[in-house]
């Protein structure tokens, strides 16, 4: 990882797009900071298209797909998508066109929901995952489920940092417990999600990308986009973009990526986020 600061001149000019972690990366003590807010909002008055994806689930990403100037929220690590008042113009027909829209068109301007699987396959997952769910707090001492679960759709989460602590080997044991039962299985900053299905926060970026902006290839585009993160679940997104970043809290999982990002920020969570927003609008401006 190289410092933020080792950025080549005129290495983001082209850059038109970031995707984003949220907490502990737009988020700090899990509330958005007015200096990350103020970026997101400069960014977008710089024209940057800005899109999160997250493993929080989709219901507590309401709130924040309406309020924040960003073009989608990416939930559930790549399951499902939130595009509020500020999505692109024409998102309302894009999204239409895939017979997944949650409201009707004329109400676009409050929230529109898109899922990648159909509601029997959501239905079918759900049992599985709250079969899992179950033997995972009957086995491993001490498992509790987020505090965000009722909110969740396709996925289960395990606190292991927000609200309650679980060690080291707690963690493996339920990781490995959600990949004996055939579910993906990964570790953020403050919880480790499950589910099953294909998608992970890469292919949920790749499908949304190319849903929402029409960008049918993102892997050869992926150069005009940054990625921000900080955690083990980020690393499919550090491993696809050659402009990745970390905040500088990545040093807490640093030895456990297989794929680091390439830059780090001087600052943790938001504020690092902030400091990546400048630079960006910075190489934009030529600055």
């Amino acid at each position: 990882m190289q410092p933020l600061a080792a950025l080549a001149p005129g290495a983001w000019r082209d850059v038109g797009g970031v995707f984003t972690d949220i907490d502990d990366t737009l988020t700090t003590e899990g509330a958005i900071t007015p200096d990350a807010l103020a970026a997101l909002q400069a960014l977008r008055d710089g024209g940057v298209r800005v899109i999160a994806v997250t493993g929080r689930p989709v219901g507590w990403s309401e709130p924040f797909a309406l309020s924040w100037p960003m073009d989608a929220i990416v939930a559930e690590n790549g399951a499902v998508a939130l595009i509020g008042p500020h999505g692109p113009t024409g998102a309302a027909d894009a999204i239409n066109s895939q017979n997944s829209l949650q409201r009707p068109p004329h109400q676009r301007e409050q929230l529109s929901k898109l899922y990648q699987y159909d509601a029997e396959t959501r239905q079918r997952h759900f049992a599985h995952l709250k079969h899992v769910a179950a033997r995972i707090l009957r086995e491993v001492p001490g498992a509790q489920l987020a505090q965000d679960s009722p909110g969740r759709e396709t996925d289960i989460a395990i606190d292991h940092s927000e609200f309650t602590h679980l060690s080291e080997a707690q963690i493996a044991q339920v990781v490995a417990l959600m990949r004996a039962e055939g579910l993906h299985a990964t570790v953020s900053s403050i919880h480790i999600n499950g589910w099953l299905g294909d998608h992970n926060k890469w292919q949920g970026a790749c499908w949304i990308a190319r849903t929402l902006l029409g960008v049918n290839d993102l892997h050869a585009q992926q150069q005009r986009w940054v990625f921000i993160g900080d955690s083990t679940n980020d690393q499919t997104m550090f491993e696809h973009f050659t402009n990745s970043v970390g905040v500088a809290n990545i040093a807490r999982f640093a030895d456990r990526l297989r794929h680091l990002p390439h830059y780090v920020t001087p600052s943790e969570r938001g504020a690092g986020f902030a400091e990546m927003a400048r630079a960006l609008l910075a190489q934009r401006a030529g600055a």
